[in-house]
């Protein structure tokens, strides 16, 4: 088993989003109130005196969408200047970017993921949940943005589901020819929307990388990230191109994060609920954070490989949450 030293951290569980591949259509969420979720003074507690002496020295940022956290250019400063940080990176759907690029940047920031899922704006509406017109050049406007303060190599995270933008993979993969742009494709899972799921099913990142094969050429990249993406990259291509395919190729056995959601729930597992710490209920309780790095240990003692046909053993409640609750 792979040392567990990257922690997904959600900093806010909502989203100004609702991706079809994220959130079910039409439901109603219940968002935590905001005196349930992990202060910024509690979670730097935990991240400096748990976390970090149990050898957690990666961070990623995550939502719903991160940049919905107020005060979350300070918060990035406060995380990225401990001397222990070795990196730390952040996810996000981008509209709200543009403004907050180069703040973000100059606080420390010097990784970011942003979602990209169409390079039409009528699909990318589709996709997002049609919250109106213009929110493809938002986004657009702040992976610009994101490129051109420093972000570099900067990653898109593009999610394929069949029928609504698996034609753009072309397209899509011709980004990282002139630019240091890497472009992720993930397959499609039913964590946050199971109906469209047994409706679409999902496109193998096997098949993807031929399509692009017969187009231009593949060749596996010495670059390699934090994550669990297999890296090719087009033939005298600036930027890679990553597939994270745990769908169809299972890489239980390289993981090495666990996730830490925005109320304070401590998930060793994006695939199941088992073995769930509720951290922020202790740490108000007056748990000690020596008993809280206890706690933490037990759970990465017992962290199992479980891939998607094994992801309901042993889930035994606590809470069921969309992919947009769990910060993916």
């Amino acid at each position: 088993m792979n040392p567990v030293d990257y922690l997904r951290i959600s900093l806010i569980d909502r989203c100004n989003f609702r991706c079809l591949y994220c959130m079910p259509e039409g439901a109603e969420l219940d968002y935590i109130l905001k005196q349930q979720l992990l202060t910024d003074e509690e979670l730097l507690t935990l991240i400096q005196e748990v976390f970090i002496p149990v050898g957690f020295t990666r961070f990623r940022l995550t939502g719903g969408e991160p940049l919905l956290r107020p005060g979350v250019v300070e918060l990035v400063k406060k995380i990225a200047h401990l001397p222990q940080t070795q990196d730390l990176a952040m996810t996000t759907n981008g509209f709200l970017l543009a403004p907050i690029a180069k703040s973000l940047y100059d606080a420390g920031l010097r990784r970011i993921n942003i979602s990209l899922d169409s390079l039409d704006a009528a699909t990318f509406e589709q996709i997002i949940g049609n919250h109106g017109r213009g929110r493809w050049q938002q986004v657009w406007d702040g992976i610009q943005a994101a490129y051109h303060v420093g972000f570099d190599p900067l990653k898109l995270n593009v999610v394929i589901i069949p029928g609504v933008n698996d034609h753009e993979v072309l397209d899509l993969a011709a980004l990282t020819i002139d630019k240091n742009w890497h472009v992720r494709f993930i397959e499609f899972m039913p964590i946050g929307n199971g109906d469209l799921f047994g409706d679409r099913g999902w496109v193998s990142s096997a098949e993807l990388r031929d399509r692009i094969r017969q187009r231009w050429g593949l060749t596996e990249s010495q670059v390699r990230g934090n994550g669990p993406a297999d890296v090719f990259q087009i033939p005298g291509a600036k930027g890679t191109l990553g597939f994270i395919s745990q769908m169809s190729e299972c890489f239980c056995d390289r993981c090495n994060r666990v996730r830490l959601s925005a109320d304070g729930w401590l998930r060793p597992c994006l695939l199941n609920e088992t073995g769930q710490i509720d951290l922020k209920s202790s740490l108000r309780a007056g748990c000690s954070t020596t008993q809280l790095q206890s706690q933490v240990r037990e759970l990465l003692a017992i962290k199992s490989e479980i891939n998607f046909k094994q992801r309901d053993s042993g889930t035994v409640g606590t809470y069921t949450r969309t992919m947009s609750q769990i910060g993916g």
